[in-house]
């Protein structure tokens, strides 16, 4: 682990700063890291993409969790909205902290870039989890499941609802996120290529604003009245989609899935106001993002397959995407929503 630089008086004012916009969470059982005391502890840092959000604060969970159990200072602080430039004022402040790994779900991936680079300049361990930055220097990638599984998963359980047929809509959020764009792609050519007869009208892009998502999709069905499916692509819009359709009366007429925390999906699983929501483990995502940290700070090599923990005993690494996979997707439903906690 390389050696630890005295934050100066400008970087401690600016991440006083930053704090106004949303607050940081450090792992309090630890007293190391840029935060003073154990001048040898790693200090893994994560920026997501929006703080105060379910899904992002069950990515929080479990990188405390991993950092309790690998003896690492784990930082998390994001913007308090979908904000590239509130997120690049943020990844600023840890860069003058000076952490050991720095990770960034990116709300622009390209204007990120720089800053990632900016920060393994000064010999900070840089990479991305959730969502990516491709053409930027990052070490790692921690993807939560492949775009091909997550777009072909929407699909099927759409049209499995659907009856493999009709007109459907997607209510995406972040109009430059990689990752949803990734999986709407998929979408798009996994619809033309095996659901012949189904169609997508249309893709707005609410943000990551559940409120707006809602409008978004009840302004849909108000323009296609031949609408019977709606996709919301985020951990906000899929309840606000399920919403709209519950507010219009039109439960078993237009029919809904999409990326939602389970808590938040369950009572429109129950209603039957969405089918499906298509996810993954969202707190081992967040502990496999600090355990990455951590191998990145210690400079040690990730592995073709990884014993993470008893979880996750076999986290694969592709050495030449430079891709950790968490594991395939999985279909949560009104059957077995409540085996989840979060």
């Amino acid at each position: 682990m390389r050696a630890k630089r005295a934050m100066t008086v400008g970087a401690i004012a600016l991440a006083a700063t930053i704090t106004v916009a949303g607050c940081t969470t450090r792992n309090d059982d630890s007293a190391g890291g840029s935060g003073g005391g154990e001048d040898d502890q790693i200090t893994v840092a994560f920026v997501p993409k929006l703080q105060g959000i379910p899904y992002f604060e069950a990515m929080n969970a479990g990188g405390q969790a991993a950092a309790e159990e690998l003896g690492i200072e784990w930082l998390y602080q994001g913007p308090t909205t979908a904000d590239a430039a509130a997120q690049a004022d943020i990844v600023r402040s840890f860069i003058q902290q000076d952490v050991d790994a720095l990770i960034v779900a990116p709300n622009d991936p390209d204007s990120m870039a720089p800053l990632l680079k900016e920060a393994a300049d000064k010999g900070i361990k840089v990479a991305t989890s959730d969502t990516d930055a491709p053409n930027s220097v990052r070490e790692v990638f921690v993807n939560q499941a492949s775009a091909q599984g997550i777009g072909e998963a929407l699909t099927d359980s759409l049209m499995n609802a659907m009856g493999g047929s009709g007109k459907y809509a997607i209510v995406s959020c972040g109009e430059t996120a990689a990752n949803l764009n990734a999986w709407i792609a998929v979408q798009e050519e996994y619809t033309a290529s095996e659901y012949p007869d189904a169609e997508i009208v249309d893709i707005v892009y609410a943000g990551e604003d559940q409120a707006a998502a809602t409008s978004m999709a009840t302004d849909l069905m108000n323009a296609n009245p031949d609408l019977t499916g709606l996709v919301g692509e985020c951990t906000s819009s899929a309840p606000g989609v399920a919403q709209a359709v519950k507010d219009a009366n039109k439960i078993g007429s237009v029919f809904t899935v999409g990326l939602g925390t389970p808590m938040s999906m369950a009572p429109y699983l129950e209603d039957g106001s969405s089918s499906a929501s298509i996810l993954w483990n969202v707190e081992n995502l967040g502990y496999l993002t600090a355990w990455t940290g951590q191998q990145l700070a210690e400079g040690n090599e990730i592995a073709a397959t990884n014993d993470v923990n008893s979880d996750m005993p076999a986290v694969e690494f592709d050495e030449g995407s430079k891709v950790l996979l968490l594991g395939p997707p999985l279909e949560i439903t009104k059957d077995n929503v409540g085996d989840f906690d979060y």
